[in-house]
C-alpha cells in the first residue's frame, strides 16, 4: 500500500524538522492525533534508522496519560490512516484488547498508559510519542522512556496542549531556547493553533471565542501557555439582576458535600466543614440567572426534603446530583419526598468525569462570566457566601461547595433557542454539543 497523508502547514513543519526530539504546543482540534498516528504509521514503517537495522524487537510506542484514553485518542485513527480491513493495508494483524498492531514488514506499534510505567520499562524503541505530556509525571520520560530510545538513537515527539506553565512548558522552553549553554540542535519546538487548520470552519473559531473565556481560548485554540493560572474570578465580573427574567428554563444542581449526619466524607476523613449546596438557575438567552443557592449541612433526610421543594418552587426541569455515596444515601429520601410532596421532576446524574475540580469548574463558569453570562439575583442572602468562594477560587484551602454546585448547572442545561434568535450571536452553547471537560 503506498501511504499518501495530507498535512497542514504546521504539521509540515514538524515532519520536515530533522530534530531528534520535537516538543509541539497544540491547541484543541489542531491535529494533534492526526500527526501522531501519521507518524507512528511512518516510524514504523522503516526497516533502518541512523545506521542501525530495525526488527521486531524495536518497537514504536504511542503514550498518554492513560490506556483507556490512548484507546480512545489514536487506536482507531491509525487503523483508519493505515487501511487495515483493506486489501492493501500496511497493518498485518491487531490485538484490540491489548493496543498492539503488527505491520506488514513485522515492525510493531504499542498503545500505552503513562499511569503504569512498569509496562513501559525493559523496552527498546525507535520512535516514541507522549501525548498529553502536561498529565504525566515527568519522571516517565526522564527515568523511564528516555533509556529505552538508547540503542538506535530513537527519536520522540512531545505532544498536548498547554495546562499552565508546568513540566511541559519547560520542556518547550528548553527546545525553543535552550538553556545557558544555548541552542540543543537535537530539540526543536513547535506549534499547532487551531486557528490555523484550515479544517476547521473559522466560523465554530469565532463561536468559541465569543462563548471561553480568553485565558481558555487562548490556551485551549492558540496553544498558549501564557493562559491565566492564579485567580479566575474578580468582581468586575459579577453581573446583578433586580428581577427574574421572563424567558428561559429552572435548573436545579446538588453538591451533596456533607451531611450532618454522616460524620465521615466519601474518603474515610472527618470533615465537618463542607456544606450541602444546591444551585437554582434559570437558564435562558441571556445565560445563567442564578435565583437561589441554599447552603448548609443537613442531615440526609433534610437534605432531601431541601432538594425537592427546591424543584418544586422553581418547577425545575431537570435536578442534577453529584454521582456517588453520598448521592446513593440520599435517593431512598429522595424518592420518598418526591411522593409526598408530589413533586417529580427528572433526577440526573452529575460527575466530575475524571477531570481535576478546578478545570470543570474554571471551564463551566469562567467564560461564562467574562462574557456576562451569569447575573444574580440582587440582595440575595447567598452572594457573600458564594462572591467569596469565586474570590477565593482556586485556593486549595478554600471552600468551594458552593461554585461546584454552580458548576454543574452546565451538565444539565438544556438550550431550545438559536444563536440567530439573539440580537448579537453571543450566545452559550457548547461547542459540537458537549463539554470537553465532562463529555456531557
Amino acid at each position: 500500500m503506498e501511504l499518501s497523508f495530507a498535512l497542514h502547514p504546521d504539521q509540515l513543519r514538524i515532519a520536515n524538522s530533522t530534530a531528534r526530539f520535537k516538543v509541539c504546543a497544540a491547541g484543541r482540534r489542531g491535529g494533534k492525533s492526526y500527526y501522531a498516528a501519521v507518524s507512528l504509521l511512518m516510524e514504523g514503517l522503516k526497516n533502518e534508522k541512523n545506521g542501525y537495522k530495525l526488527d521486531e524487537t524495536k518497537l514504536v510506542f504511542y503514550v498518554s496519560p492513560t490506556f483507556d484514553q490512548s484507546k480512545r485518542n489514536i487506536w482507531s485513527l491509525i487503523k483508519t490512516l493505515g487501511g487495515f480491513g483493506t486489501p492493501k493495508s500496511v497493518i498485518a494483524s491487531v490485538v484490540e484488547n491489548q493496543g498492539v498492531i503488527r505491520l506488514v514488514n513485522g515492525r510493531i506499534i504499542e498503545l500505552k498508559g503513562a499511569d503504569r510505567p512498569d509496562t513501559l520499562r525493559g523496552v527498546g524503541l525507535s520512535y516514541l510519542v507522549l501525548d498529553e505530556y502536561a498529565d504525566m509525571k515527568p519522571d516517565v520520560w526522564e527515568q523511564v522512556l528516555a533509556p529505552t530510545l538508547t540503542d538506535v538513537e530513537g527519536d520522540a515527539l512531545f505532544i498536548g496542549t498547554p495546562d499552565g506553565k508546568n513540566h511541559f512548558y519547560d520542556l518547550y522552553q528548553y527546545a525553543l531556547f535552550g538553556d545557558k549553554d544555548g541552542l540543543d540542535p537535537e530539540w526543536g519546538a513547535f506549534t499547532f493553533c487551531s486557528i490555523n487548520n484550515p479544517a476547521l470552519n473559522p466560523k465554530e473559531i469565532e463561536m468559541a471565542r465569543k462563548r471561553m473565556s480568553s485565558s481558555n481560548f487562548k490556551q485551549e485554540y492558540e496553544a498558549s501557555f501564557d493562559a491565566s493560572s492564579g485567580v479566575v474570578f474578580d468582581e468586575e465580573m459579577f453581573r446583578y439582576m433586580d428581577e427574574e427574567p421572563p424567558e428561559g428554563t429552572w435548573y436545579v444542581s446538588v453538591d451533596p458535600a456533607g451531611f450532618a449526619d454522616m460524620a465521615t466524607t466519601t474518603q474515610g476523613k472527618l470533615n465537618r466543614l463542607d456544606e450541602c449546596a444546591i444551585s437554582c438557575v434559570k437558564v435562558g438567552p441571556y445565560g445563567w440567572f442564578v435565583g437561589d443557592v441554599f447552603h448548609g449541612r443537613w442531615g440526609v433526610r433534610e437534605t432531601a426534603t431541601r432538594i425537592l421543594r427546591a424543584a418544586q418552587k422553581y418547577k425545575a426541569l431537570v435536578v442534577g446530583v453529584e454521582a456517588g455515596s453520598l448521592k446513593n444515601a440520599i435517593m431512598p429520601f429522595l424518592t420518598d419526598e418526591m411522593i409526598r410532596l408530589g413533586t417529580f421532576p427528572r433526577i440526573r446524574d452529575v460527575t466530575h468525569g475524571g477531570i481535576k475540580k478546578t478545570e470543570r469548574i474554571a471551564w463551566a463558569l469562567e467564560g461564562r462570566f467574562e462574557h456576562e453570562r451569569i447575573w444574580f439575583r440582587t440582595d440575595a442572602e447567598w452572594i457573600p457566601a458564594l462572591t467569596t468562594q469565586l474570590l477565593e477560587f482556586p485556593n486549595p484551602l478554600s471552600h468551594d461547595d458552593l461554585i461546584d454546585s454552580l458548576a454543574y448547572i452546565d451538565q444539565i442545561a438544556e438550550t431550545d433557542w438559536h444563536p440567530e434568535d439573539t440580537e448579537d450571536d453571543d450566545w452559550d452553547d457548547d461547542d459540537d454539543g458537549r463539554s470537553p471537560t465532562t463529555g456531557y
